[in-house]
């Protein structure tokens, strides 16, 4: 049996990428006021709803389309077949370790943004954790939910853009 290094890697990757967010939304969180820090939260939670919809749609793609456009010469579709034939991967990646961190950070982000909503209005903690962190949650399954639908039903565009994106950054080594 072949020795997969994969669950090293994405524990790996997941510690780095998570190290970074955490250390960039700190550093400009730290002495920011409380309408910046809500921005940023909304911009973590619709990032990790973003990569969830990314995964779905490379597991529910369809391989034909991409041979066609790969056969015409055709800027990103080399680029699609690849996610789409690494799309567990592809989907672990976006779903699990992105969507993930997304959700750790917009909810420690969130909780910055209680203390300051409490302090800046005078109100209780308790009560301002708890309204923020269930719109936090809310935000995010719900957009999760919306965006599952859209990757379901436009799979193959979705695919062929991140297969666009990635040729022009060669982010796919392939």
């Amino acid at each position: 049996m072949k020795k997969d290094n994969w669950i090293y890697k994405v524990f790996l990757m997941t510690f780095f990428l998570s190290l970074a967010f955490s250390f960039i939304s700190n550093a400009i969180t730290t002495n920011a006021n409380l309408i910046v820090m809500i921005v940023i939260t909304i911009l973590v939670i619709v990032i990790g709803i973003i990569f969830d919809m990314i995964g779905t749609a490379a597991l529910t793609s369809n391989e034909a389309t991409f041979h066609a456009k790969s056969s015409r010469k055709i800027k990103g579709a080399k680029e699609s077949l690849s996610l789409i034939k690494n799309s567990v991967k592809v989907a672990s990646i976006c779903n699990d370790v992105i969507g993930d961190i997304c959700g750790i950070l917009s909810g420690s982000m969130g909780a910055m943004v209680a203390i300051s909503l409490s302090k800046l209005l005078g109100g209780n903690i308790t009560l301002s954790s708890i309204i923020v962190s269930s719109i936090i949650s809310s935000l995010t399954v719900g957009g999760k939910a919306i965006f599952k639908k859209v990757a379901i039903k436009k799979c193959d565009s979705i695919v062929f853009i991140v297969g666009k994106i990635n040729s022009v950054v060669k982010l796919n080594k392939n």
